[in-house]
């Protein structure tokens, strides 16, 4: 128990470095090896733990004969100090008594945790142009230091008596605005990466261009399965940062516009140095009196007749125009009602794709219809059209939605891979045993189940503790592993009986 409760000690070092930090490519493969090193002393930790259980098992038995009520040894896990509740649930809660079962479960969480951050890992690493452009975001300010940077800039104190100074000083605010429309450019890519990207690694590049020289690290995944990102000892979720994209948006249009009436102040002022510095007498023009004649009556009654068909051809178009009005109202409320209602849709169906996965493990089939219903959810929303009121709240849940689909389909492999195990070990034990019946003294035949439970083994202990076929492998493998020694020693005393059969021969 003394070597367990030092390896509980170190559980919160453990799971703070069980993350993946985006930022300098250089440092990833450090940190897959710092991942795996994690890995391997939780595993060490649940062997120790698995062997505890095993100790309180017997000792409960010894004493049988004794009044007793069942119980089960816990621990403390030592308090991480400050931790934000975005993670919370990542440590659990600290200083309170976890059974060692449950310590189990949150290994197998983490372990798990770990598997995901290293294939994200060798997903980047292995696309150049994806390196490339997190190398290139590393090296400028992030999107938030920038923004700070121009509106700082645009608190311009315009010096209305100098017009050289002016003139410079409108450059200048030109010079900001023309900054600024080009963040924005950047906050639409970030925005529509995040959004409406199917690929995570695509979705890290947006966030990449977000954060940029701050770096960020993968923390966690939330209980609605979105993902948890830090930057500079600040949590959020993905759609905390389109909350922030349109948060800049709104301040960047706003400054564009305080830009504008500087400029226009500064003009102004222009005008008014040039006119006071060019001042000229003002000369009086005498106006030639026209003789009058009988043809601008003619000119008027031409006019008149232009100005009826004119107006007659105008309240002509104004009708048309209020018949196309009209058609485009009635498309406009038909696409709004039909937008919410697909918006309504794709929430219930991401609610009940979220119930449906609580408390895993779970079949196979219940990890695909939560896949199917999260799938479903995602082509709703993404059909949805941006002139429509629900549009934003759309797109702010279709980027973590997409989140909450990878993890489910990767979810959906590894219950597929390990029902594929269960499936193939039963199948050997059973040619295993054909082996030995078939020819219950032939020492190839033997070898041959042997070599069949040995694999049986095997792809029984691959089997995650997480998927829901681990119980049913964890029941038959110590009869596989009974199984796999009584044909061992068969062949073991067959073995030497043969060796000794030779011996005798030799010396006869």
């Amino acid at each position: 128990m003394a070597n367990l409760e030092i390896l509980v000690s170190e559980l919160p070092t453990l799971i703070q470095s069980l993350k993946l930090t985006i930022g300098d490519s250089n440092e990833i493969m450090e940190q897959i090896i710092l991942i795996n090193d994690t890995q391997e002393q939780l595993r060490n930790l649940k062997k120790l733990i698995a062997q505890e259980l095993r100790f309180d098992r017997i000792k409960n038995s010894a004493i049988a004969t004794l009044p007793r009520i069942a119980t089960e040894a816990t621990l403390f896990i030592p308090s991480l100090g400050l931790v934000d509740p975005a993670i919370a649930e990542k440590f659990g809660n600290s200083e309170t008594k976890i059974s060692l079962t449950d310590l189990q479960s949150k290994i197998d969480s983490w372990i798990d945790w770990g598997y995901f951050l290293q294939a994200i890992a060798a997903d980047i690493l292995s696309d150049i142009q994806l390196v490339n452009q997190l190398n290139s975001d590393i090296i400028h300010p992030s999107i938030a230091t920038e923004f700070k940077a121009l509106s700082e800039n645009l608190n311009i104190k315009l010096d209305l008596s100098k017009s050289n100074i002016l003139q410079r000083q409108i450059q200048k605010v030109s010079s900001y605005q023309k900054e600024l429309l080009q963040l924005q450019e950047k906050l639409d890519y970030i925005f529509n990466a995040i959004k409406t990207s199917r690929s995570l690694l695509n979705i890290l590049l947006g966030v990449s261009a977000f954060y940029r020289k701050s770096g960020f690290a993968l923390e966690w995944l939330d209980d609605d399965r979105e993902l948890i990102i830090s930057s500079e000892g600040k949590f959020q979720e993905l759609t905390d940062i389109l909350n922030e994209c349109d948060f800049f948006q709104e301040q960047i249009a706003a400054l564009i516009i305080q830009g504008d009436a500087l400029k226009e102040q500064a003009e102004q002022a222009l005008k008014k140095i040039e006119q006071e510095s060019n001042k000229e007498p003002i000369v009086s023009q005498q106006v030639e009196i026209v003789p009058k004649f009988s043809t601008p009556k003619i000119v008027c009654s031409a006019l008149i007749v232009v100005s009826s068909l004119l107006i007659l051809g105008f309240g002509g178009w104004k009708i048309k125009e209020q018949s196309l009005q009209l058609q485009q109202m009635s498309l406009s409320l038909t696409q709004e009602g039909s937008a919410i209602a697909k918006f309504k849709s794709a929430q219930k169906l991401g609610m009940e794709a979220a119930f449906l996965v609580q408390k895993p493990p779970h079949p196979l089939k219940v990890w695909q219809q939560a896949e199917t219903k999260w799938h479903q959810a995602i082509n709703l929303l993404d059909s949805i059209p941006k002139e429509t009121s629900v549009s934003n709240q759309a797109k702010k849940k279709l980027a973590y939605y997409r989140i909450n689909y990878k993890f489910i389909s990767q979810r959906v492999l590894i219950e597929k891979k390990a029902l594929a195990n269960l499936e193939s070990a039963q199948k050997l034990a059973i040619e295993a045993n054909l082996f030995v019946q078939n020819s219950p003294h032939s020492l190839l035949s033997r070898q041959q189940a042997q070599d069949k439970w040995q694999q049986a083994i095997n792809l029984l202990e691959a089997i995650p503790a997480s998927t829901s076929v681990s119980i049913q492998a964890k029941k038959i493998l110590p009869i596989y592993k009974t199984n796999y020694a009584a044909i061992s020693q068969i062949i073991q005393n067959s073995t030497s009986r043969l060796y000794s059969l030779v011996q005798l021969c030799v010396k006869s």
